[in-house]
């Protein structure tokens, strides 16, 4: 299991974080100051940290600092936009530079990314009846191999790695076909179409109305 510590003085938004985290199956614990951080880097070990900038008893720069030396990859998710304020933070060792507020599928893809820069990244996904190879990039459905498309696996990812979330089009059709969404929609939505049928997926992949797509399960469905 991957582990996460999540360090943010607003906790409402820390433990937000760590509720969708926890459904993508990582091991989330929260950190309200950077003293508690500190604590809890010192006695647990961790495989990746999220870090605000501005905090109580050390900020996050002090904290990267602190952190350097176990060789933790840091992303910063801070509400500090300033291009200066993500230079300092890049040069001091943080892997990645997240500002608030950001959409949730941005943050997942970016851990994804850093997570396989120090080769720990999840390697199995299981939701409802399907298991997904991340690294192999197989699909299994009841033990048997399903046949996809590349385009068709890579929309498949997103929804399962969002369940019970609203993705608008653009937000699918740019990560999956990474090119600026221009409006048009009959490629995505046959796409959908597609894998509804391969998956026999008609009651769980669901049309949210001038949004998007939702994959809908039961919570005690994904693996954790």
């Amino acid at each position: 299991m991957i582990k996460i510590l999540i360090v943010d003085d607003e906790e409402p938004i820390a433990n937000l974080i760590r509720m969708n985290l926890t459904r993508q199956g990582y091991v989330c614990t929260c950190a309200y100051d950077g003293q508690q951080a500190a604590d809890l880097l010192e006695k647990n070990a961790f495989d990746l940290v999220l870090l605000d900038i501005m905090l109580p008893k050390y900020n996050g720069y002090d904290l990267l600092a602190f952190i350097r030396p176990m060789n933790i990859p840091v992303i910063f998710l801070t509400a500090k936009s300033d291009v200066n304020d993500r230079v300092k933070g890049l040069k001091l060792g943080a892997e990645d530079y997240i500002v608030k507020p950001f959409e949730l599928v941005e943050l997942l893809a970016r851990i994804e990314v850093v997570l396989r820069r120090y080769n720990k990244s999840q390697e199995m996904l299981s939701i409802l009846d399907i298991v997904i190879d991340l690294g192999a990039r197989d699909v299994y459905q009841n033990g048997q191999r399903v046949d996809l498309t590349r385009k068709e696996y890579d929309l498949l990812v997103m929804l399962c790695q969002n369940p019970n979330t609203a993705l608008f089009r653009e937000t699918l059709f740019e990560h999956v076909w990474e090119t600026d969404y221009i409006g048009e929609t009959r490629t995505l939505d046959s796409h959908v179409q597609r894998l509804r049928r391969k998956l026999g997926w008609q009651d769980h992949i669901k049309t949210v109305h001038k949004i998007g797509y939702r994959l809908e399960v039961p919570i005690e469905s994904i693996e954790k």
